[in-house]
């Protein structure tokens, strides 16, 4: 008999869904869940899709969050089979999405109908979550859905993220929380002048020197026991007309801050712009708040998750907070509990992305049975 994840997983993998394009991954869903009787409701902002499906009306709230969006595949030819193919071999799938996060969809999928099927009745309520702008600049996604449902006070207990969080297998670790994202983008005005003149001119390049080195050796706090220390790094700088005989007259870079919760953005952007101003320079700076750091302690979800997998794989699982971020930043701030469970991050973005499939078979199995500890 063929695997049903896997089944469900070549569908939606078939699915050129590039973001912000769905390619139809929700509509195949929609139809899906409503045969076990899911409410699904299409939720668009923009050119965004967003589905937002209920089976029950009662609290607890438990919801499977994820995307159905991809990054591009890159160049065709670096790739063995063709990215939307979906293809098994030596025992792992293959094709753009297998780990993040189609394989990770098609798992709480058949996991809420296998835990439906077997109990007629439960406590509380299963949703579904899903976005095609997770990939992308994460606006009209999870965010936008979170502030509709917070609208009508439709509020959720538990949340499971399906990013692709384990390490070597499935279940050998979860991400708790996440580090805040915050994006500077800077531009260091100078004066424009003749290279043989430079009494003429102010080169923004050199003046900048000391306070970018300065920024990029700051330790800006030490972390905490569920975070690391906060990093700083220059993305991007440009300067200057293309020629060599002119001095710029102004100079840009974008860096960025991962954050923990040691720290805040404000005391990220106050000490950014005191280095500035002690080294003289004439700068404006435009912040942008990726993502703020969110941590889920030890509660009900994450006992669940722990007790489901040691007693699906013998695992002890490791708590993480690394990685980048995830639409987990928008589902924490309401209060629920957020974890998030999925295959092996291994091949995430990468030509030839691919999982195993006996680690998609065993997720479904343990997000079965965390439904099962919480809900029956």
């Amino acid at each position: 008999m063929p695997s049903p994840v896997i089944e469900l997983s070549k569908e939606l993998i078939r699915r050129s869904s590039v973001t912000p394009d769905d390619a139809g991954c929700q509509q195949l869903i929609s139809e899906r869940l409503s045969r076990s009787q899911f409410k699904c409701e299409s939720m668009p902002f923009g050119e965004v899709h967003n589905l937002w499906a209920r089976h029950g009306s009662q609290s607890p709230l438990f919801v499977f969050a994820g995307h159905t969006d991809v990054v591009p595949a890159g160049p065709l030819d670096a790739w063995i089979s063709p990215p939307f193919t979906p293809e098994i071999r030596e025992g792992y799938l293959y094709g753009r999405g297998a780990c993040d996060m189609k394989g990770g969809v098609a798992a709480m999928i058949i996991a809420a109908e296998n835990f439906i099927n077997a109990n007629k009745y439960f406590s509380g309520s299963i949703a579904f979550l899903l976005t095609s702008d997770e990939e992308g600049p994460s606006i009209n996604g999870t965010k936008k859905v979170i502030e509709a449902l917070s609208n009508r006070n439709e509020k959720i207990s538990y949340c499971i993220v399906g990013e692709a969080s384990s390490d070597q297998q499935v279940g050998d670790q979860i991400r708790v929380g996440r580090r805040g994202s915050l994006h500077g983008k800077l531009t260091i005005h100078g004066k424009q002048g003749h290279v043989a003149f430079p009494h003429l001119a102010i080169n923004p390049i050199h003046h900048s020197l000391a306070a970018l080195d300065e920024l990029s050796q700051t330790r800006w706090d030490q972390g905490n026991g569920h975070f690391p220390a906060t990093t700083f790094q220059i993305s991007n700088i440009h300067s200057g007309t293309g020629v060599a005989n002119v001095i710029p007259g102004h100079l840009e870079s974008l860096f960025n801050f991962r954050y923990s919760n040691a720290t805040t953005q404000e005391q990220l952007q106050k000490i950014t712009e005191d280095i500035f101003h002690q080294h003289g320079l004439n700068f404006d700076i435009e912040w942008t708040v990726g993502a703020t750091p969110f941590l889920t302690h030890q509660g009900k979800l994450l006992t669940a998750t722990q007790q489901a997998i040691k007693e699906l794989t013998d695992l002890t699982v490791t708590l993480s907070t690394g990685g980048g971020t995830s639409d987990g930043r928008f589902i924490a701030p309401t209060g629920a509990e957020v974890i998030e469970l999925g295959v092996s991050h291994a091949t995430a973005h990468q030509a030839n992305e691919c999982t195993r499939v006996g680690d998609l078979e065993k997720l479904v199995d343990i997000y079965q049975r965390i439904l099962e500890k919480l809900l029956y």
